[in-house]
């Protein structure tokens, strides 16, 4: 009996994350060889949020914002995600590392 709540209580607990998963913001972020797809993401303050990060590109890239301590590098091809906040208001600024003087954006937390 122990064990059938044991696993019944790790069910519950995945499917709980899951759906807390499923109900954040999700903003899309395309890197290409030094191009972005979008230099600001508005995202609401106060509330965790999703950002995708996929490479198109031909050559490595790197999310990367020093004020918000996130870093994810992605292989030619790649794609992947971070998972953001709550954060307050204001401005955080990203860019990509391999890319920095073409590729420099700013996330506005509102």
């Amino acid at each position: 009996m122990g064990n059938t709540i044991r696993l019944l209580a790790c069910a519950l607990a995945l499917l709980g994350t899951q759906a807390i998963a499923a109900d954040l913001p999700v903003f899309r972020l395309e890197l290409n060889d030094g191009k972005i797809n979008t230099r600001q993401i508005t995202a609401p303050a106060g509330v965790r949020f999703k950002i995708e990060i996929v490479n198109k590109g031909k050559t490595a890239a790197e999310f990367e914002s020093l004020q918000l301590r996130k870093e994810k590098v992605l292989a030619p091809g790649a794609d992947s995600f971070v998972v953001l906040g709550p954060l307050s208001p204001g401005q955080y600024k990203f860019y990509d590392e391999f890319h920095m003087a073409t590729t420099q954006g700013v996330i506005v937390v509102k």
